[in-house]
């Protein structure tokens, strides 16, 4: 299933949601303007190696741009290809803004940075000896998507569902959408080896988790868990 939009209207401008998507974009023009060689660089120097982060090994001289506790930030703004950074942004787009609405701006981005960290942190713990890079805003998304079902569980989410060769959409209450995100993470990490595909599924259950776990923490007071339908509450800066 493709999530294509929500019925949840905010009640701020979510500049933190828009902005976190115009960087990752702007990176990844960046990355492209680098050129295959210089792309793959960039994408070892900043992003997220257990191995490296946990100082069993050093990057070699020229690739270690910034010190390896905080290519767990900088990973999170790079992405391999277009389909990884469109579905990225897709899904921060639909369930961002109202994850924002209901923190404010400034408690958002420490959200969405501290989820995104802990993904990647859970991504390297069950796999410290990897030696491939991980990159994508992905974790920190996840954290957004848990965040989003303890909020708005009764919100609707038309996706695209593919029925053999045709595509239709249908319109599901984000409690199943966002449950059936979570349980294909968990499959896939179950097959073997946790990077299988290039995707780091552990740091999706993590960051998942993590926000599903701080959204009481940075939600303001006066916004409810579990809302309604259709109720959004108000917007706090």
């Amino acid at each position: 299933m493709i999530p294509l939009h929500d019925d949840n209207p905010t009640s701020i401008n979510p500049i933190v949601t828009v902005g976190l998507i115009a960087t990752c974009i702007l990176v990844f023009f960046w990355q492209l303007g680098l050129g295959p060689e210089g792309n793959q660089r960039i994408v070892f120097s900043l992003g997220m190696i257990p191995v490296v982060l946990f100082h069993e090994t050093e990057l070699p001289s020229g690739l270690d741009l910034v010190p390896p506790e905080f290519t767990v930030i900088t990973s999170m703004f790079l992405h391999g290809g277009w389909m990884h950074l469109i579905g990225n942004m897709l899904y921060l787009w639909i369930f961002g803004n109202n994850v924002e609405d209901a923190m404010g701006h400034g408690r958002f981005l420490v959200f969405y940075l501290l989820c995104g960290i802990l993904a990647a942190l859970g991504q390297a713990v069950l796999n410290p000896m990897s030696t491939l890079p991980m990159i994508g805003a992905s974790g920190a998304i996840s954290g957004v998507l848990g965040a989003y079902l303890l909020l708005y569980p009764h919100a609707r989410i038309l996706v695209l569902v593919p029925i053999g060769l045709l595509l239709t959409t249908v319109s599901m209450r984000a409690f199943w959408v966002l449950v059936f995100w979570f349980a294909l993470q968990l499959l896939y990490s179950t097959v073997g080896d946790p990077t299988i595909g290039g995707v780091a599924w552990f740091a999706h259950i993590g960051g998942f988790v993590a926000g599903m776990a701080l959204i009481p923490l940075f939600k303001h007071r006066k916004v409810h868990l579990l809302n309604p339908p259709h109720h959004t509450g108000r917007g706090y800066q």
